[in-house]
């Protein structure tokens, strides 16, 4: 008989692929005899490293080799040689659908998630919106592990990013230790420099002897960060010293606090097992991508009738003005770090 093996996909962004990585584990906690393969880009390698030996991670080079249909059938003919018994598709677009018809028309037992999109849009309607929490991602993953013959229970992932202290040693120490990621992949979802230049001068001020990671990687947000850096001592920019993920993962497993719009780099915290005061304009975590184990308690966002106007943060605003952004006090953020801070600190 054919030992059980499931392929998951999952392919995205990085946040997106980081909020797979608590259902897997739980997966593969709750059936230790089961083989898992997350079939996922290179990048999101480090994530699931450290789950328990029955995961195992394939990369898909869709840029490259595995590019087109063409590229996609020969990626499939590498799946096949793995002898799946079930198949996951976490994503469920073009390319995920592709690789599941293909395993479908090859009598392979198949799911898909469902991403709720009539719920979506109802949520982001302009009238007649419904403001009510939809499933999160965590649980719409779940749904396809059960529908595959596979429940699992409640997630309980712990992520481990130790390296002896060989990172910390090559950055700058103090005490708090706070995270600051001000960016995001859309203009809906950035809190605006100058207000949050007021957060870092104040959470500054407040703290002398701490020490401030501002991450980010792009030319114009590196810009910007340098720019927080010759300003204000406390400042370190993160790529100037870390040059990998899993090092920037030590890095926020040892932080006090993290500052995150609704990001990669809130998912990312989440994982390494920082509380993050999180910070929301277009999106709304009623749409389900709150970070793993987080709270809403920390989320900081404006009740505006408009809100969200968009899932992702991608869309123009319609008032044109970005009031979701702008018109979050600087106060809001730092009341709510403040607090983590009096909490957490050792």
């Amino acid at each position: 008989m054919k030992k059980a093996h499931i392929l998951v996909i999952r392919f995205s962004a990085l946040g997106d692929v980081a909020m797979v990585v608590p259902a897997v584990d739980a997966l593969a906690h709750t059936y230790p005899d089961v083989r898992i393969t997350v079939l996922s880009r290179e990048f999101a390698r480090p994530l699931f490293e450290g789950l328990p030996s029955n995961v195992s991670f394939m990369s898909a080079d869709l840029k490259g080799e595995h590019r087109g249909v063409r590229g996609l059938n020969a990626l499939f003919r590498r799946l096949v040689a793995k002898r799946f018994t079930a198949v996951a598709d976490l994503h469920d677009v073009l390319r995920s659908k592709y690789l599941r018809a293909r395993f479908n028309l090859a009598n392979y037992r198949v799911e898909h998630i469902n991403k709720h999109r009539q719920e979506k849009h109802r949520l982001t309607a302009s009238r007649n919106k419904q403001l009510e929490p939809l499933p999160t991602a965590f649980d719409n993953y779940a749904d396809v592990f059960r529908r595959l013959g596979y429940p699992i229970g409640a997630l309980t992932y712990k992520g481990c990013f130790d390296d002896n202290g060989e990172v910390m040693q090559r950055l700058p120490q103090g005490t708090p230790l706070i995270g600051i990621a001000p960016f995001a992949a859309h203009e809906g979802k950035i809190y605006p420099e100058p207000l949050m230049t007021q957060v870092i001068g104040r959470l500054s001020r407040k703290h002398p002897e701490a020490r401030i990671f501002l991450f980010g990687g792009g030319e114009r947000e590196l810009e910007v960060l340098h720019r927080w850096g010759e300003q204000y001592s406390q400042c370190v920019v993160v790529v100037d010293h870390l040059k990998s993920l899993r090092e920037e993962l030590v890095l926020m497993s040892r932080l006090n606090v993290m500052v995150s719009m609704d990001s990669a780099n809130m998912h990312l915290a989440s994982l390494a097992g920082v509380k993050v005061v999180s910070v929301w304009g277009a999106t709304h975590p009623y749409a389900g991508f709150m970070g793993y184990g987080q709270s809403t308690e920390n989320a900081v966002q404006l009740d505006l009738p408009c809100r969200p106007c968009s899932i992702y943060g991608n869309k123009p605003c319609r008032r044109g003005d970005k009031a979701c952004l702008n018109n979050i006090k600087p106060d809001a953020i730092i009341e709510k770090t403040e607090h983590i801070l009096s909490v957490h600190t050792i």
